[in-house]
């Protein structure tokens, strides 16, 4: 079977898959509506949070209290479709590949464009993504399986609380890659040089310290092995304000779905604190 990085090559071609323009591009024509790990590997991916403008200011502290998880790269202008800052021709409407449609906190929909139900009170919020900190994992030399295996990170909700902000609040959700013992210090310091997309590991070692009781069986993404003589390595996620979404339950609400992100014209190195 076609793993999804040989689907990549076949959809993309070699180059269209480090070019940020022609991967939104193929993504607003409907060609592709998977996850985005691994493509446009030199650009910055975020997630995607819309509301309407009268929960945007309670949402920004939510963010503001929980910068791990919750990195604000960009907020648009209530009704603005355009996001200049990261992209001169990206719409928030058509550029990810897949959305999530929330009503009352419960998902309706995953359509792969929503321009149909644009508002003119609408805010997005486009919040750094552990993706962009991979390419500088990879360049120091440290193996990611879920990239080499053409997968979805893994996802897990954990038991660690973030900061309450108006109606927002919930568990701190976390990507999770393995990592050989003596590779894992090289990835905190590497990483620790991206606080914009979610900075050093929050947790390593025993998942059932943060509230994980099976690695087989992830909130959102793709299981990956973990083998012996690894640790599994735990970052903050931008999928935490999918939790908070669904705690809040507000009336309308739409998100990326988890791993399909916005790529943006940004570079990671640009992101690099030092």
């Amino acid at each position: 079977m076609e793993s999804a990085s040989e689907s990549a090559v076949v959809v993309f071609g070699q180059d269209g898959m480090q070019s940020a323009s022609h991967v939104r591009r193929l993504i607003r024509q409907g060609l592709w509506t998977s996850h985005t790990s691994g493509l446009a590997d030199e650009h910055v991916q975020g997630n995607v949070v819309i509301l309407p403008q009268s929960l945007a200011g309670d949402f920004l502290r939510y963010c503001q209290r929980n910068p791990k998880p919750c990195p604000v790269l960009a907020v648009s202008e209530p009704g603005e479709r355009l996001l200049p800052a990261l992209g001169a021709d990206i719409d928030i409407c058509t550029d990810v590949p897949r959305y999530r449609v929330w009503r009352d906190g419960e998902l309706v929909d995953e359509p792969t464009d929503i321009a149909a139900l644009w508002r003119d009170d609408l805010v997005s919020f486009v919040i750094g993504c552990s993706f962009s900190f991979e390419q500088a994992l990879m360049e120091a030399g440290l193996p990611l399986r879920h990239v080499e295996q053409g997968r979805n990170v893994a996802m897990f909700r954990t038991s660690i609380a973030t900061e309450a902000a108006g109606p927002f609040s919930g568990p701190l959700v976390v990507t999770m890659r393995p990592l050989r013992a003596a590779d894992v210090i090289r990835a905190v310091q590497v990483t620790s040089r991206f606080p914009n997309v979610h900075g050093a590991p929050v947790h390593i070692g025993d998942p059932s310290l943060i509230g994980i009781h099976d690695l087989a069986r992830p909130d959102y993404g793709d299981a990956v092995d973990v083998m012996p003589d690894e640790l599994p390595v735990f970052w903050a996620c931008g999928v935490t304000p999918q939790a908070a979404i669904q705690q809040a339950r507000p009336a309308f609400c739409i998100t990326h779905a988890p791993g399909a992100m916005l790529i943006t014209d940004l570079l990671n190195h640009q992101l690099a604190s030092f």
